[in-house]
């Protein structure tokens, strides 16, 4: 889907308003005023295409960068850039300083070949990724200058160019003292007055990245300044005048609604369980809405059954799931979709105490139900089946949930793709058709009846947490979770293996929690809104956006 389907869904006038200048012009004149003060401080992200595998080939600039080279650099830039060596290749990037008046230093960054497109074999627009770590690259080699403003041309997808801008800047430094923090320039779309711009596009671009941000930073939070509580509070405040309505629950509601499989997990710990319900409204209010549930483990010790400790590390990120439902929510309210979004996430700690949960308790859920606890540290299901049983009470259009379960999708994936598990094949051809077009990657296991059979082949119980046999985890927890599904259209992310990365996967993404997969799901709603939108559509106008579309 490119930024072309979001035009037709999204109004203008929704969307935070960005100051743009007017010409050329008012940019050079601002740049004069600020060099009295700091003389670099501004910079500009400029695109190259060459055929990676020709160290002769002489190299094609953007169109943005080739106005910009004849009519301010008197082709100063192409020229120097060639006598810099062979042209960059994706991913890296040639500086140049002072080739006029307005900026001080240009960053050109390599796009590969300009036939670059859909790869089907890669499950990807490499084009638009190529774009992203572009943006990204160029963006963070003029950060290290501590470049007050960078300018960054849309290099033929402004989305992606401002995905890839927004993300590469962002810096996980909240706790560090204010002298000790890497400097954070202000970012802007660089354009040419005479030639096309899509200022939609960066906009939206950037509502994504500022989305999965978010995520980054509430996994990134330690987990004693992260409670559930404190997770709440935290959403109350970040959702305050975004257009979503936060409801906190506390113990005693989830003890009437008989959330007997959430409370369980939440009773090793001293911190109080909340339950989470967001709501947005943007569409007609008898409208089904889509349910998203995340996983809210604030910290997950493993109970009784104790982590190691390399595991352990990482706990504080086990809501990634909660993390990117509230930040894909935000976005979705900040792009005004029209679509009804109810979010339910459980939020407590699996800790070890005198309370916790034993290996070989047997509880019974609302559905009536009997579960046996066989591993502890398996808390993740356990913490989703009494959202699942809750859903039913808004008839759901579909229900979308994501957690972070088994570490089964990193031995099988690594940090390439997280696990999707569902019962419609449209769901999963939009999921996928989403990822296509972020560059977070999905990739669809097997929901069969046999992993049913080993999580319901004990005697005395219906359901176990962990099922007969050997391996496939993942498998059995999605299996698990479709025991206590109402009805209806489901879809199961398991994001463990992608919560976190060690900043080499993605050049747009640095060092640490990572807040996948939120770009795809607020992308894989959009297209949800536009397809229904479009049905019953025959017009050729709407074929032909339907096309540009794809």
């Amino acid at each position: 889907m490119s930024f072309g389907a979001l035009r037709q869904i999204i109004r203008p006038s929704s969307l935070k308003s960005l100051q743009y200048q007017a010409s050329r012009f008012v940019q050079h004149k601002a740049k004069l005023t600020e060099q009295c003060s700091n003389p670099a401080s501004r910079g500009l992200v400029l695109g190259v295409y060459a055929d990676e595998n020709d160290r002769l080939d002489i190299g094609v600039l953007t169109p943005t960068a080739a106005k910009f080279n004849e009519s301010y650099t008197s082709g100063r830039l192409l020229e120097l850039l060639r006598l810099a060596g062979p042209m960059p290749k994706r991913g890296e990037v040639r500086i140049l300083y002072n080739l006029e008046p307005t900026y001080s230093a240009v960053a050109v960054c390599g796009l590969g070949s300009e036939c670059l497109g859909y790869d089907d074999v890669e499950k990807m627009d490499i084009s638009k990724e190529a774009i992203r770590i572009a943006a990204a690259r160029g963006c963070q080699e003029l950060q290290q200058l501590e470049t007050s403003r960078i300018y960054v041309e849309d290099f033929g997808h402004a989305e992606s160019a401002a995905e890839g801008a927004h993300m590469g800047l962002w810096v996980n430094q909240e706790l560090r003292s204010p002298d000790q923090r890497k400097f954070v320039p202000q970012l802007q779309l660089y354009y040419e007055p005479e030639l096309p711009c899509d200022s939609n596009g960066w906009r939206i671009g950037l509502a994504k990245a500022e989305a999965q941000n978010l995520a980054r930073q509430l996994q990134e939070t330690p987990s004693n300044l992260m409670t559930p509580t404190t997770f709440a509070q935290n959403v109350v405040q970040i959702l305050c005048n975004s257009g979503v309505n936060v409801e906190v629950k506390v113990r005693g509601w989830a003890e009437n609604e008989e959330m007997t499989s959430f409370l369980t997990v939440a009773k090793g710990s001293c911190e109080p369980p909340i339950f989470l319900e967001l709501s947005y409204y943007g569409t007609d209010t008898k409208e089904r809405p889509i349910i998203l549930i995340g996983q809210g483990n604030t910290f997950d010790s493993g109970g009784i059954c104790l982590k190691q400790l390399e595991a352990l590390t990482d706990m504080r990120a086990d809501m990634t799931g909660a993390a990117c439902v509230v930040a894909a929510s935000r976005a979705i309210a900040a792009l005004k979709l029209p679509v009804n979004i109810r979010a339910l996430i459980p939020l407590c700690e699996n800790m070890i105490g005198c309370n916790a949960m034993k290996p070989g308790d047997v509880i019974t859920v609302k559905n009536g139900k009997s579960i046996e606890i066989v591993k502890t540290s398996n808390e993740a299901p356990l913490a989703l089946v009494d959202a699942l049983l809750y859903a039913e009470h808004f008839g759901p259009k579909y229900i979308v949930d994501v957690s972070t379960i088994s570490k089964a999708t990193i031995e099988s994936f690594g940090k390439v793709c997280a696990a999707v598990f569902t019962n419609s094949e449209d769901l999963w051809q939009r999921m996928q058709n989403a990822s296509i077009h972020t560059g977070d990657r999905v990739w669809r296991l097997p929901l069969w009846d046999y992993y049913t059979q080993q999580i319901c082949s004990a005697d005395h119980v219906d359901v176990q947490n962990i099922g007969q046999g050997e391996g496939a985890n993942s498998c059995k927890a999605a299996a698990f979770l479709r025991e206590f599904l109402p009805c209806g259209k489901w879809m199961h992310i398991d994001a463990l293996n992608v919560m976190k990365t060690k900043g080499t996967d993605f050049p747009y993404i640095r060092r640490g929690m990572a807040g996948r997969p939120t770009r795809t799901l607020i992308e894989f709603i959009a297209q949800s809104v536009v397809q229904c939108s479009d049905c019953g559509s025959s017009s050729s106008s709407s074929k032909s956006e339907k096309q540009q579309m794809r």
